[in-house]
């Protein structure tokens, strides 16, 4: 047991290295960066819907999912060890009124672990939080006006532990170590008379980082309506909390590669941000509201519906205020659910297949040049046992868009493909004969 634990802390906390520039999307650009996380693949899979709870999947959302009791397939002993990595694929098409072009991200999800130890659980785990990750330019191809790149994103490391009350009640609480750093640079061109970019640029560097920590309280029911019909509700709540921010800005001066428009250093100076006190500023998390509900039959099939609300108008940091940008209140509305033939089928490996199917329409909470940038995606997925103990292997799809093309801005038509394996092994064995 102690060697199977040691493996997944170690490959946890190797994966820090690979959480970082996990999008290619221009509204990174805004505020720390693209919301990163939006569950698990089996989450996703289901439009982003988390209501739903079970003994042999991770739900890295809802800290209440961690409690349970024990389990009569597998003797009454306890429930499984549950390990969980996932990553990604993302395909971007953005579009404007003038061109269009294409880019594509591949990423490490996430990597956690929950421990059952009696009606207690414990989950631990690593995950980006958000992404940064652009490269803009303003003017004609040929004569740019401003360059603008950006990398980076903000990491979350969590410690949950969840309780169940009683047959229908379990409550959990997760803290999260949020940390990361944002570097972001920018170029303004400028041209002579005669449309000849000038020897000498001036570039601009701005480094953050940001480190702070938060709580997420959640809370789940699940009861009989009938005798095969059962009731499941989801409810979490994370409160407004502070980034700690340091920050770093450094001025340069630069001459243009006009063959291949890389730049190349002359001579730089760091700008002290002390006397405008922005050295050290407070990033706001805003709070976080969500609650649903859903029917099904206990392994069978599964609906429900959930709401997500964010005061992101409360989200605030002067050294990432931007003119022509402000953030609002932030929603989603997810519709999901899962359907399986036969879990236990003998005959038939596809039926006992979870497949599933979402969709979701969110307001980001951004808001650029008057227009509010909204999300809508549609989702499908599949769940393929492997092993023993109900392990899986789970894929899942989903298309969609983000953004505008109103105002002058960008709109993204996006693929993603989400992969993750849920894997289970039974480590608290009580010995039945010496």
């Amino acid at each position: 047991m102690i060697k199977k634990l040691a493996v997944v802390l170690i490959a946890i906390f190797t994966y820090s290295s690979y959480a970082q520039e996990g999008t290619s999307s221009p509204y990174s650009f805004y505020g720390i960066g693209s919301l990163k996380f939006k569950g698990t693949a089996e989450n996703r899979s289901m439009g982003g819907l988390s209501i739903y709870t079970d003994s042999i999947h991770m739900n890295l959302r809802n800290p209440a999912s961690y409690g349970g009791q024990n389990l009569s397939s597998l003797g009454g002993e306890n429930r499984p060890v549950k390990f969980t990595v996932g990553g990604g694929y993302s395909g971007l098409n953005l579009k404007t009124d003038a061109s269009e072009g294409a880019t594509s991200t591949t990423t490490f999800d996430y990597l956690a672990v929950g421990i059952p130890v009696g009606k207690l659980g414990f989950g631990l785990g690593l995950l980006p939080y958000t992404s940064v990750g652009y490269n803009i330019e303003s003017g004609e191809p040929t004569m740019p006006v401003n360059r603008y790149n950006g990398n980076g994103g903000l990491n979350k490391a969590f410690f949950a532990i969840g309780y169940q009350l009683n047959k229908n009640f379990s409550v959990g609480v997760d803290a999260n170590y949020n940390f990361g750093n944002i570097q972001n640079n920018a170029i303004e061109f400028v041209y002579t008379g005669e449309g000849e970019l000038v020897q000498y640029q001036t570039k601009e560097e701005n480094r953050s980082d940001l480190s702070g920590l938060n709580y997420n309280f959640g809370l789940t029911y699940k009861g009989k309506l009938t005798d095969k019909l059962e009731l499941t509700s989801g409810f979490t709540y994370t409160p407004k909390s502070d980034l700690n921010s340091l920050n770093d800005r450094v001025i340069s001066t630069v001459i243009i590669n006009t063959a291949t428009g890389s730049d190349v250093v002359v001579n730089s100076i760091e700008e002290s941000l002390v006397e405008q006190g922005l050295d050290e500023t407070n990033q706001v998390l805003p709070s976080k509201l969500s609650f649903g509900l859903g029917i099904g039959v206990p392994k069978k099939w599964f609906m429900g519906a959930e709401y997500t609300s964010q005061k992101t108008s409360e989200f605030s940091n002067r050294i990432f205020n931007i003119e022509n940008a402000s953030f609002e209140d932030a929603n989603t509305f997810a519709l999901g659910g899962f359907y399986i033939p036969k879990y236990n089928s003998l005959s038939s490996y596809w039926s006992r297949a979870v497949y599933r199917a979402g969709v979701r329409f969110e307001n980001t909470g951004l808001n650029i040049n008057t227009e509010s940038i909204n999300e809508f995606g549609i989702s499908f997925g599949v769940g393929l046992p492997v092993g023993q103990v109900f392990s899986n292997a789970n894929i899942g799809f989903e298309i969609g868009k983000r953004g505008t093309t109103n105002q002058n801005l960008i709109q993204e038509n996006f693929f993603n493909v989400n992969i993750s394996l849920s894997l289970n092994d039974i480590w608290f064995v009580k010995k039945k004969y010496d």
